[in-house]
């Protein structure tokens, strides 16, 4: 296996990754959390995004499962 491969794997596991000195969650995190922080997550998977306290789910974000 790659090192991206492990890479990604690693990502997956863990539900975030760091970019530029960032910590950045992915939609799959987000989503298990159960609701948006209104934070401003680069993949926050709810509709309004950025919305704190939010549980709607986008349909962009379903159409993708």
């Amino acid at each position: 296996m790659s090192d991206n491969n492990n890479k990604n794997a690693e990502t997956v596991d863990k539900g975030y990754y760091f970019e530029n000195g960032f910590c950045v969650f992915t939609e799959h995190f987000l989503l298990k959390r159960g609701y948006c922080c209104g934070n401003g997550c680069r993949h926050c998977p709810y509709q309004p995004k950025h919305q704190a306290g939010n549980t709607d789910i986008s349909k962009e974000f379903v159409q993708k499962l």
